[in-house]
């Protein structure tokens, strides 16, 4: 995965910079079943309120079960299809919306979900492999298709895979892929001590 240079305010972890969500996959080349177990493992060890662990991750491998790939396949939105045909590797990241402990609701599911998901793609970038988060998906067609359990909720579909060479990434395709990365300035996201009260730099 080529690297896409990020401006920033103050240093971070190159790791946080090499993340990003490419589309150019390498349909060719396959994710091994103990790179794929090794994330998951990564995203096992995301922090949750009272380390419920409310995320819930179906896993759909191109190269072992192209029926249940194809299934999340064809829940993803038109424009999101166009690229994603390529990654061998489709995931999908649900929310228990009930702490297993108490029974109560678990308001705090939806935001620990999303940090076990930033904990895989992080170690995916660590192996150099490509992942892409996405809300563009019929959650209800998902729903009804893997029988999801209504306690849960579908949060997104993930691309995992290899980068196409950037020799054979063309037209429409390299450009999104090379256009730059930019982020808000900290000020406009980050407020000290009071709301809308920008973090001074």
């Amino acid at each position: 995965m080529f690297d896409k240079n990020i401006d920033t305010q103050a240093p971070i972890n190159e790791l946080l910079g090499k993340r990003w969500s490419g589309r150019a996959y390498d349909a060719d080349k396959p994710v091994s079943r103990e790179q794929i177990i090794t994330l998951l493992e990564a995203a096992r060890w995301a922090p949750s309120c009272y380390g419920d662990q409310p995320w819930r991750f179906l896993i759909f491998d191109k190269a072992t079960n192209d029926a249940a790939w194809q299934k999340a396949f064809d829940c993803l939105a038109p424009g999101n299809q166009g690229w994603a045909q390529s990654a061998p590797v489709l995931l999908l990241a649900c929310a228990d919306t009930i702490l297993s402990k108490t029974g109560d609701a678990n308001r705090w599911g939806e935001y620990d979900t999303g940090a076990a998901s930033e904990n895989l793609c992080l170690q995916a970038a660590a192996m150099n492999l490509m992942t892409h988060q996405m809300g563009g998906f019929d959650a209800d067609k998902a729903r009804e298709i893997f029988e999801i359990p209504d306690q849960y909720t579908p949060m997104a579909m993930i691309t995992v895979g290899y980068q196409l060479a950037e020799s054979q990434i063309q037209g429409e395709m390299k450009e999104r892929e090379y256009a730059a990365r930019s982020r808000n300035e900290l000020a406009h996201n980050f407020f000290e001590g009071h709301w809308q009260a920008p973090i001074k730099t």
